[in-house]
């Protein structure tokens, strides 16, 4: 696909069909990240915001040059082959031009994970990198483990992870912890329930917000699930229950359309104006598709917002304008989380550092918060260089989330001269996100 045309821009990023990749020319010097992104299904509304973001960093990588190869650095330069076999690791004598080849990540987790374990069996991608929902996530894995790198970049359930396999984004204990703090003590909530999709991320989100409200002097009153796309039936029930209850407040741990839904239901019920409500997926996109919400009692709490004032929020947000128009989607916490993805698989290729095995997470954690002058050189593409996060919880003011609180985020980064300790498989077992 060439999108230049159709935005008056020379951009400077080439996304291919899967049969493209599998079945058309392909240029040896090129560097093909497969991108699992969804563009159906529950979260088909927040791809396109996505989508811009991995384009735009694609764009950046290869106007600034491609994926310069760093020579032999000592960190590891061979990657499995299609069937496991060590094989030698892409030329790094030369920069390498980055192309993506998208995947519909909004389908059953089995189809993706078929049409990525398709991609890399053919040898034509190199890495693997998404957001897409815990369902389609846990499908892919165990495809792509031992054989390319992959890069999940939203927030998660947490837990361990196969070999290979990396997350980027934030898991619900330190997502939720300040913001439930946060609102039952300024909102003196007592009862809380928690509502959510019947899989994976709302089950461990769930369990955290149970621990974190059992800090406080609240308590849980009800707990409710809905299969992905099952809100509209499930409507009523869910509406009688949080009036039942009497309940205070309300953890919706929906996600996509589901949770436009909900929050239509409650406004139709009016429980809107009497209930606060928190989210852990609530992005300006869905906020949008809601129609806005000023009453007042709309949070959500994540790592980005839009209407953050800091200088590198800014400066995404007016590369992505300068390159897509106006009228461009808004780059959500989804997308700005998959922006800084794509950039880190530039990096780490760059570095020779793309390990599909238990040392990823570890050479991650270097290279984020590397200070020396071969860190800086990976990220010589990314005009914004890699991201340090904080949580945020904002709230609904008509069609924009703004940000009312934020969190330090729960990393402490290795002392700035320490050396970097061998990587150990049994460390990282328990936990592979790279923040904890």
């Amino acid at each position: 696909m060439d999108f230049g045309g159709d935005f008056g821009v020379d951009l400077q990023s080439r996304l291919l069909e899967p049969l493209d990749a599998l079945h058309g020319p392909r240029d040896p010097a090129a560097f093909r990240l497969c991108l699992v992104v969804p563009q159906s299904g529950a979260l088909g509304m927040i791809g396109p915001s996505a989508l811009d973001a991995a384009l735009l960093a694609a764009h950046e990588v290869n106007a600034g040059g491609g994926i310069e190869g760093s020579g032999s650095e000592g960190w590891g330069r061979t990657v499995a082959g299609a069937a496991g076999a060590a094989r030698p690791g892409p030329v790094r004598s030369a920069e390498r031009r980055l192309e993506l080849v998208l995947v519909d990540g909004g389908r059953a987790p089995r189809a993706v994970a078929a049409e990525v374990a398709g991609l890399v069996g053919a040898g034509v991608v190199e890495a693997v990198a998404g957001f897409h929902a815990s369902d389609v996530h846990r499908a892919v894995e165990p495809v792509v483990s031992g054989r390319v790198p992959y890069v999940f970049t939203p927030p998660h359930e947490g837990g361990g992870r196969l070999p290979g396999v990396v997350c980027t984004g934030v898991d619900p204990g330190p997502q939720l912890a300040g913001s439930l703090a946060w609102l039952t003590r300024c909102h003196r909530v007592r009862r809380w329930a928690l509502v959510g999709n019947d899989y994976i991320w709302p089950r461990a989100v769930h369990g955290a917000a149970r621990r974190a409200i059992g800090r406080t002097h609240a308590e849980v009153v009800l707990e409710s699930w809905v299969p992905l796309g099952g809100v509209g039936p499930a409507l009523q029930r869910l509406v009688e229950g949080l009036r039942r209850h009497r309940v205070d407040a309300v953890l919706v741990s929906l996600i996509g359309r589901d949770l436009v839904r909900f929050n239509r239901g409650l406004r139709h019920s009016g429980l809107d104006r009497r209930l606060i409500r928190l989210s852990g997926a609530l992005e300006e996109n869905g906020l949008l598709a809601l129609g806005g919400d000023d009453t007042g009692g709309l949070y959500s709490c994540m790592d980005s917002f839009a209407s953050l004032t800091e200088d590198r929020a800014l400066a995404l947000t007016e590369r992505h304008r300068a390159l897509f128009g106006p009228s461009a989607p808004v780059l959500d916490a989804y997308a700005r989380g998959l922006y800084d993805g794509v950039h880190l698989v530039a990096a780490l290729a760059a570095r020779g550092s793309l390990l599909p095995d238990d040392r990823l997470p570890l050479t991650v954690r270097r290279l984020l918060h590397g200070t020396d002058a071969a860190a800086r050189r990976a990220w010589r593409s990314a005009p914004l260089g890699p991201s340090h996060p904080r949580m945020h919880l904002a709230r609904a003011e008509g069609a924009e989330l703004r940000v009312v609180q934020s969190f330090p985020f729960p990393f402490r980064s290795p002392a700035r001269d320490a050396p970097a300790p061998a990587p150990d498989a049994s460390s990282l077992a328990p936990n592979t996100s790279i923040w904890k």
